[in-house]
């Protein structure tokens, strides 16, 4: 369904306004490359980007290249990121990822979502966080908690599943906005519009939003 011309004029407005209001919105997990930030996106499931950056260092450390993530030992992999849960399956995945990583890629990073998308621990959510950050190539929107529920609350799309989500959103948002717009969502979300108690009072955009679902 094509959005109508009013919730396509409020969505850039929204845009526009968030822009203003975090002027410095970027991707919070600490990298210098497309693996580590490949690496660092699969631990951060189901985990904060705060904890991830607190582990990153000393497995980047450990790791500095994909033949290191598909050779180092399984439980050595488990204790160094064992605080950011599911240590055991995140492990698995890493270093199923690498082996294919080498094998398939000679080491390098794929840049498109079809390759990304056959790695292990590799979902289309971890696939875009890589190709429009690492490589500023808009594929689509990232769709975490935030972004989904901010999403929601703005009137901007009713759906619950992330990809449902991401297809209303690629639909509203110019494609060039598209991997800044996932970093907006969950700044804004973290400071003004949480789940619980959003501050709607101070709300830099309480204007554009309908609130459904606040408090």
């Amino acid at each position: 369904m094509t959005p109508s011309p009013v919730l396509l004029r409020r969505t850039l407005r929204i845009i526009q306004q968030l822009k203003k209001s975090y002027p410095k919105a970027h991707c919070e997990l600490d990298y210098a490359n497309p693996l580590q930030l490949l690496m660092a996106t699969i631990l951060s499931a189901q985990c904060t980007d705060v904890r991830v950056n607190l582990v990153t260092p000393a497995l980047f450390v450990r790791c500095g290249n994909a033949n290191d993530y598909a050779t180092i030992p399984q439980t050595e992999l488990e204790g160094i990121i064992r605080s950011t849960g599911f240590y055991r399956a995140k492990a698995r995945s890493i270093r199923a990822c690498a082996v294919a990583l080498v094998s398939d890629h000679q080491g390098e990073v794929p840049r498109t979502m079809r390759e990304l998308h056959l790695l292990a621990g590799v979902g289309r959510k971890t696939a875009n966080v890589v190709l429009g950050n690492a490589f500023n190539l808009a594929e689509g929107v990232v769709v975490d908690t935030h972004v989904g529920r901010l999403s929601r609350r703005m009137g901007l799309t009713r759906q619950v599943d992330p990809v449902k989500v991401e297809s209303a959103l690629v639909k509203l948002v110019p494609k060039k906005e598209w991997t800044l717009f996932s970093h907006l969502l969950i700044a804004h979300g973290r400071k003004r519009c949480p789940a619980r108690k959003p501050d709607c009072a101070n709300c830099e955009i309480l204007k554009l939003c309908p609130r459904i679902g606040a408090r």
